[in-house]
């Protein structure tokens, strides 16, 4: 493996990928494999989802995240671990610490309607909760929802060739998957010396998912750590997705892929006072997935890491260290 120290992270454009042009599909696949095995984030454009649709998603989750507290706190349901609807400020915090993060947000999952009656996935997930003061927040959800969900497969077709599988490889386990699109509202800080010492926007962290999308957020912050242990911003086109490897992925490569620690680092003390609004789209595959490594990542020079789990099993070892379920 070629060891590459990038100063930003690399971009690609996902059309080369799915245009039916073989040397420019190779090409793209052998970039995708590079970075992930690398610093595990690129930044990709051509993915489908228009420029329209986002301003029109964080429209509508900035005016909820205007609503009173004990408004959107209708909405909270800590019984389903915060699956779905809202979840309240700083209560999720990194995992091995316990200073919550500065930040709201909202959960929205698979509309159960779109999936078969005949699939027993069905039965595992909560329904979606809308809030009724925002109609519109269903309607522009759900086509981000499922524009986002495509552009992941089309880019663990990409994976998968990397790694020496048929492209097809994640089809069925990411098929009606668990995945999770956030809308994340970054609080404004009006007295700095209120919160504790060690309060950040979102501690150092890696997704538990296989692959994230991030649609451009509204502010500078996000930083990604280095292998030599440098922060780097991480900044992306208004036109492009940042898409990086979660631990699932990690896991299922035996570490070949990065799930690559990174942050949301508070804003200058002058700006505390100001917004941040976010939207990944974390993409995971149903619980049933075997996240077993790989044979063909493990080697002499490279044991297995990890103890045999699924999908499911992980997600909820994972979410209890997050504070989410009890």
């Amino acid at each position: 493996m070629t060891e590459i120290l990038y100063d930003e992270i690399p971009s690609l454009d996902l059309a080369d990928f799915t245009s039916g042009d073989a040397e420019k599909k190779a090409a793209f696949v052998k970039k995708l494999g590079d970075a992930y095995q690398n610093i595990g984030f690129v930044a990709i454009k051509n993915h489908g989802l228009n420029q329209d649709l986002q301003d029109r998603l964080y429209a509508v989750i900035k005016e909820f995240f205007a609503l009173p507290d004990n408004v959107k706190t209708k909405y909270e349901k800590p019984e389903i671990g915060f699956q779905r609807g809202y979840t309240g400020k700083g209560k999720e915090h990194a995992k091995g610490r316990n200073t919550g993060d500065l930040k709201e947000f909202y959960h929205v999952g698979q509309e159960l309607s779109d999936i078969p009656e005949s699939d027993p996935i069905k039965s595992e997930y909560p329904a979606n909760i809308w809030p009724e003061e925002l109609p519109e927040f269903k309607t522009v959800a759900l086509e981000i929802y499922k524009t986002l969900e495509n552009a992941g497969k089309n880019m663990l077709r990409a994976i998968a060739l990397h790694l020496g599988l048929e492209e097809d490889y994640f089809e069925d386990k990411v098929a009606y998957g668990n995945s999770i699109l956030r809308q994340i509202h970054y609080f404004p800080i009006e007295n700095p010396d209120a919160v504790p010492a060690d309060a950040v926007r979102a501690a150092e962290h890696g997704d538990i998912n296989l692959i994230t999308l991030l649609m451009g957020a509204s502010a500078d912050g996000l930083q990604v750590l280095r292998r030599d242990g440098k922060w780097i911003p991480i900044t992306a086109l208004p036109d492009q997705l940042v898409v990086n490897v979660g631990d699932m992925l990690e896991r299922l490569t035996n570490k070949k892929l990065k799930s690559t620690i990174h942050r949301v680092v508070n804003p200058p003390r002058e700006l505390m006072h100001t917004s941040r609004y976010s939207i990944p789209f974390f993409m995971h595959p149903r619980s049933e997935m075997d996240l077993t490594c790989l044979e063909s990542c493990v080697d002499a020079n490279n044991p297995k890491q990890f103890e045999d789990a699924t999908a499911g099993e992980f997600l909820d070892e994972r979410l209890r260290e997050l504070g989410l379920k009890k």
